[in-house]
């Protein structure tokens, strides 16, 4: 069957530096969302660094300062969505379509702000999907790369709605107790039946992690599957499945 790979990193640490070596070694196509700050703590990428990153690799809007969309006001969000993508077409001169909700955390009035700035399209954290998901501006992902337990899948699949689509990448994920063997079983299922396999994750998890030689592993895998053809970037993969109007 065909498979399409998609993979997004989110909040724009340093180490998104070291991941872009290992996508690129591999030949493998990534979209990096960025914030401009971190209100959290961590550190982010800067000018120089978001201009080196996005030379190879396509760049989205993770809002100006990571900000979670649904805990601020209507005009506190907009601004947050308008002027993290100023920032980032301004450094890096050209226009940037993407954007990722940060943590999730959204509502109708955000994905309506968020066309409203000018994206094209717009990625959620919504998981155990073998397809791109509801529209241009709630795609969906696969699986993060993240040791999450069992109870984070199932609560993640009731809230998500769409169970019929999500139920056999879930239950392909529930027949293992390790947290890799989860992911691979998701890779087999995607090989297997065919669809989108959207691998999510951030750089600062695997630090802290000490996850590199399992991404490393991962990766690998996916470019000795996924013809390079069949590698798309979040941007690619939302024209393939919701071509513009």
């Amino acid at each position: 069957m065909t498979i399409l790979f998609s993979c997004s990193v989110d909040d724009g640490h340093p180490s998104d530096l070291r991941l872009a070596q290992l996508l690129a070694a591999y030949e493998l196509k990534a979209t990096f969302y960025l914030p401009i700050a971190n209100i959290e703590g961590p550190p982010v990428l800067h000018g120089p660094q978001i201009r080196e990153l996005g030379q190879a690799f396509e760049i989205g809007s993770h809002t100006h300062d990571h900000c979670f969309l649904s805990l601020l006001g209507e005009r506190q969000a907009r601004f947050q969505i308008e002027r993290g993508k100023s920032v980032l077409e301004n450094l890096l001169g050209r226009q940037v379509t993407g954007f990722c909700y940060p943590g999730g955390r959204y509502g109708g009035v955000h994905v309506r702000q968020v066309e409203a700035a000018g994206f094209r399209y717009a990625r959620t954290t919504r998981n155990l999907y073998l397809e791109p998901g509801p529209g241009r501006f709630e795609m969906a992902t696969t699986c993060q790369f993240y040791p999450h337990g069992r109870a984070v899948y199932l609560r993640n699949f009731v809230r998500g709605g769409q169970w019929l689509k999500r139920r056999a990448s879930l239950r392909r994920a529930l027949r293992h107790d390790g947290w890799g063997a989860r992911l691979h079983a998701m890779l087999d299922g995607a090989l297997q039946d065919g669809g989108v396999f959207h691998l999510w994750l951030h750089t600062l998890d695997i630090d802290r992690l000490g996850a590199w030689s399992e991404l490393d592993a991962f990766l690998r895998r996916v470019a000795a599957c996924v013809p390079p053809s069949r590698r798309l970037t979040n941007g690619q993969l939302a024209d393939h499945f919701f071509p513009p109007a």
